[in-house]
């Protein structure tokens, strides 16, 4: 049998996923759902008896790529597959930089994800299609570190604050996304980030702070 952990803060999700799994295959068995990286240290702590952790990214107390440092660190026999909606350069680089040896995207199917679990174990490392060609960009074409907003010591990531250029142009999200070659639900999330970190409700407040504290 196959002992799997999911990192998930939405728990619909994370039991959705559970069932397609388990409805796939007979020899994977889900340990426990976590719903934050503290959350999956603490169990891990108790029985670490995982082979596998699916990870989400965003997820509040401790996100997926802090925890995927930490199980990598504590426990070198789990493998990490980054299982997330972001599919942009800089999530990819901090990740495998944090020790995952997988990244597939949430839209994959259970028989993918199934695939992916068995490739990681047999010393593989499973990557969604576009993944897989932006890892190899990331490659050849390593990208700068973040810019920050230092006023109120807030960090904005290169991605985020070309998001608020191409907002500032008028793009919308369909535009953006094909202009930074990723999805329209990656530029949904990050507009989500961004309003958190500069504490704005939508797109013209978020650029109009953008614009006062020089940003873009």
């Amino acid at each position: 049998m196959i002992s799997i952990a999911i990192a998930e803060d939405n728990k619909l999700l994370a039991r959705s996923l559970q069932e397609k799994l388990l409805a796939a295959t007979t020899d994977i068995v889900v340990k426990f759902i976590a719903s934050n990286g503290n959350e999956l240290l603490k169990y891990l702590e108790k029985d670490s008896t995982v082979d596998v952790v699916l990870m989400d990214i965003e997820m509040p107390q401790m996100d997926g790529i802090i925890a995927t440092e930490q199980v990598c660190s504590r426990y070198p026999h789990i493998k990490v597959i980054i299982l997330t909606v972001f599919d942009d350069d800089e999530k990819i680089f901090s990740a495998i930089q944090a020790g995952a040896m997988g990244y597939l995207l949430k839209d994959e199917s259970a028989e993918e994800i199934i695939k992916g679990i068995r490739m990681i174990l047999e010393g593989g490392a499973p990557m969604s299609a576009t993944i897989a060609a932006k890892t190899l960009q990331l490659l050849r074409n390593p990208q700068p570190l973040p810019r920050q907003m230092c006023d109120e010591g807030v960090t904005l990531s290169n991605r985020e604050i070309e998001i608020l250029e191409l907002l500032e142009k008028g793009y919308d999200y369909k535009k953006i996304a094909d202009q930074l070659f990723i999805s329209p639900s990656t530029v949904r999330k990050h507009l989500e980030n961004i309003y958190h970190k500069l504490q704005v409700h939508n797109k013209m407040q978020a650029v109009r702070k953008a614009i006062q504290y020089k940003i873009i």
